[in-house]
Order: C-alpha cells, then sequence, then structure tokens
C-alpha cells in the first residue's frame, strides 16, 4: 500500500518539521516512525511566531527530508492527496482553512481551532459549507495517561489538570498554548460546560469550569512549568496522573495517518468546538473580572 502525499502549509511551528521527519526521516527512532504517510511539499512564510531567519533554517531541514518547500498555496498543494494545516498563529487559519477546504482533501488542522470562538465558528460553517473531512486536535487529548483514568473513573464529577502556559508572541496565551491543557479536561469530562471564571497572577491562570449537570472542572496553567498532568475523581474514586509527552508526537501522527487513510475522525469536531469555546470564555473572564457564561453554538 503506497503512502499518502501530504503537503504542509506552515513553517513557523516546529511541528512542520516533527511531523514530517516521523514520516520520512531514515534517521527516526523505529519507535517514533510513522507509516502511512509522506509529506510531499511544504508551504512557508514568516509569522509573528517565527522570522525569516528562523524559516530559512527550517527549509533547509525540510529539504533534506526530500520535501519541496515554496512560498506558492498552489505549488504546495499539487500532487497532494491529504493537507496538514500546521500554522502557529491562530489568526490565519480562518484564511487557510477557507483555501484549503473546497479541494476535497483531508485536512488535520493542528492545534488551537482559531484565535477566538467567532472564527471558530466560521471554520466550522466552511467546513460544513463544503462537507470537508477534518479535525483539529492537540496531541494530549490522545496520551495513554487520559485514557487510563477514563477507565479508573468510569463516572467522574471533577477534574483537575495543569499544564504550561507558554507566552505567545502575537495573540491569547491562554488560546495559544492553553489549548493542550484544556483538551486534556474536555477529553476526561466531556461536553456540557456553561460556564468560566478564570484568575491570573506571577505564576499563571487558574481557570474554574461549571457543567449543565454539576461537574466541575479546574485547569491550572503554570508559566515556566513544562509538565502535564491531574486528577479525575468522584465521591467514591480518585486518579491520579503525570503525562510523559516522550510519545506525543508520535501518537497524534498515527491518528492523522489513519484519519488520512479513511478511519473515523478521532475528534468529533463538537469536541473541538467546545474546547475553543472554554478557551475563549476563559479569555473573557480574565478581561472582566467576572464569571463569564460558555457561548452557545
Amino acid at each position: 500500500m503506497k503512502d499518502i502525499k501530504v503537503a504542509i502549509i506552515g513553517l513557523d511551528t516546529s511541528h512542520s518539521l516533527q511531523f514530517a521527519s516521523r514520516m520520512q526521516d531514515p534517521e527516526c527512532e523505529a519507535s517514533q516512525k510513522v507509516n502511512g504517510l509522506h509529506a510531499i511539499s511544504c508551504m512557508a512564510f514568516v509569522t509573528s511566531f517565527q522570522d525569516e531567519a528562523g524559516i530559512k533554517q527550517r527549509t533547509k531541514d525540510m529539504e533534506k527530508l526530500g520535501i519541496l518547500v515554496t512560498d506558492s498555496f498552489a505549488e504546495a498543494i499539487k500532487g497532494a492527496e491529504a493537507i496538514m494545516l500546521e500554522v502557529n498563529d491562530a489568526s490565519l487559519h480562518v484564511e487557510y482553512f477557507e483555501k484549503c477546504a473546497n479541494l476535497g482533501l483531508p485536512i488535520f488542522l493542528d492545534k488551537p481551532l482559531a484565535d477566538n470562538m467567532e472564527n471558530g465558528i466560521k471554520i466550522y460553517n466552511i467546513m460544513k459549507k463544503y462537507n470537508t473531512k477534518v479535525f483539529s486536535a492537540s496531541s494530549l487529548r490522545f496520551m495513554s495517561e487520559l485514557s487510563d483514568a477514563k477507565e479508573e473513573v468510569k463516572t467522574p464529577d471533577k477534574a483537575n489538570v495543569f499544564g504550561p502556559l507558554g507566552i505567545a508572541p502575537a495573540g491569547e496565551s491562554v488560546v495559544w498554548y492553553g489549548v493542550h491543557t484544556f483538551e486534556m479536561l474536555q477529553k476526561l469530562l466531556g461536553r456540557g460546560a456553561t460556564s468560566v471564571s478564570a484568575h491570573q497572577d506571577d505564576q499563571g491562570v487558574v481557570a474554574i469550569i461549571q457543567y449543565e449537570d454539576n461537574r466541575r472542572g479546574v485547569v491550572e496553567l503554570n508559566e515556566g512549568a513544562w509538565v502535564y498532568g491531574g486528577s479525575l475523581r468522584n465521591s467514591s474514586e480518585r486518579y491520579s496522573f503525570s503525562i510523559e509527552m516522550v510519545t506525543a508526537y508520535k501518537g497524534e501522527l498515527d491518528q492523522v495517518a489513519t484519519f488520512f487513510a479513511g478511519g473515523k475522525n478521532p475528534v468529533e469536531f463538537e469536541d473541538t468546538l467546545e474546547v475553543m469555546n472554554l478557551l475563549d470564555t476563559t479569555v473573557r473572564s480574565l478581561k472582566s473580572g467576572k464569571e463569564e457564561k460558555v457561548t452557545k453554538v
């Protein structure tokens, strides 16, 4: 069975190179290799997240893997059978998703869905208009530690999760980097969030999320602490976990490969929309200093 030809749109994120390496770098460790995909091209352009010097270096690294790097969208998608949208600047996601949505190709839209809920809904509407096959997620959603937690506590009513708050060069840091930790919460508790109350101090951001059936989630985003973990519980059961990130890229790319090969969408778009909604509501709560209601979609 031949590999699926992948076009990568965007080079302002290290994910472009990390994923391409796991597809076709002959020096990639066997334990990290993902079969079934081959990156043929990459569209590269400067954003607030990567300057020209950084793009030039990454271009050299991608070309060593046999990937055509171009600034032309038309050239990048020529001959592609699937698309990975790898644009760190989430404010550009609507623009590039709209360019790709009507091509009839499956799309992986790397996290976060967009820079705010308004643009997340625009992407949703574009997807519906063209019946585009797409999924968007953080690698944290697919970590085995979360599956283990859900197996141990099948009916949780409380979840606490923590992760880093990377500082974005542009846009909202909570959206850009907090997406990882909010994905963990959404995977653990599912949908149904109704409000968010968020507070920021010199250590980061803490958000309390209320749910329609009296569940509660707490998300802690910490500056300078690059670790993920949490706990899941109900009145009689409790399970704590710490995330080992060594398999994160491979785990997500495995999902992408299966999806591109015709497999079921690994993340329902309604789940992705709720993560975007939670991020957006957290930002609104931080700005207002009040509890904010989650937008009805």
